[in-house]
């Protein structure tokens, strides 16, 4: 989704790597002062230190929802527990992985918030790191698509838009988290892979249900357990999940 050039976003987005200055922006600081004191009482509530935060997101593109979950990072047998759920507020494209340029898909995988834009023309945006590894593999090798970012108003062609206020509270939620270095993870998936949702996602193409087969171990360790899968990306691009 691009308001601006490639080259500009990239140098925009790059621009803001110190966690202190990113607090500085005018956005972020309005964020702060409307939202901040709510989710450290939330985050409380949870029995999660705001301190020592770390977050998780989890967007599912049938059911048009996104889980922000988070626990205490250095808290022995920690565990995540869910935060908060938000509407997706607008989708493009249909079930099934990201792989061209132009093609209006939400991408679908494992993936990190790898950068944060106090001044995207969506308000406040997150970075997605698509292409990952396992998209270069599998995508158009000249045209992959990029600049996926999950941010404020309710538009889009390929990212993942959450309102100006639901992006407030995920942009600090975040930018907290990572604060000590470390990317927050996001996983996107299709759809929560029930028993009622697999008989829908069944009446797919066999190839796109072969690539759900191999995020879907992510998604029940995680269900089942409440901690993060380790993965990898094959030479083929397929995902193997610890």
């Amino acid at each position: 989704m691009k308001k601006l050039s490639l080259l500009a976003s990239i140098f925009l987005f790059f621009s803001f790597t110190n966690y202190k200055g990113k607090k500085n922006y005018p956005r972020v600081k309005n964020a702060y002062l409307e939202k901040w004191e709510t989710l450290k009482s939330l985050l409380a509530s949870k029995g999660i230190d705001d301190s020592d935060l770390e977050i998780y997101l989890r967007a599912f593109k049938m059911e048009g929802k996104f889980e922000v979950w988070g626990k205490s990072r250095n808290k022995k047998n920690s565990k995540f527990v869910l935060i908060k759920t938000y509407d997706i507020c607008k989708s493009s494209g249909v079930l099934g992985p990201k792989r061209k340029e132009g093609d209006k898909q939400v991408p679908e995988g494992l993936y990190n918030i790898t950068t944060y834009n106090p001044t995207s023309a969506y308000y406040l945006g997150m970075l997605v790191n698509y292409p990952n590894k396992s998209d270069l593999i599998r995508s158009d090798k000249t045209r992959p698509g990029g600049s996926i970012m999950i941010h404020g108003d309710c538009v889009t062609i390929g990212c993942i838009p959450l309102t100006d206020e639901y992006i407030k509270e995920v942009y600090i939620l975040c930018l907290e988290s990572s604060k000590n270095g470390e990317n927050v993870r996001v996983d996107i998936f299709p759809c929560h892979f029930d028993e009622k949702n697999e008989k829908i996602i069944s009446k797919f193409p066999k190839e796109t249900q072969s690539f759900w087969n191999e995020i879907k171990p992510a998604y029940h360790k995680f269900n089942k357990e409440k901690t993060l899968c380790h993965f990898k990306v094959l030479n083929d691009g397929s995902y193997s999940i610890d």
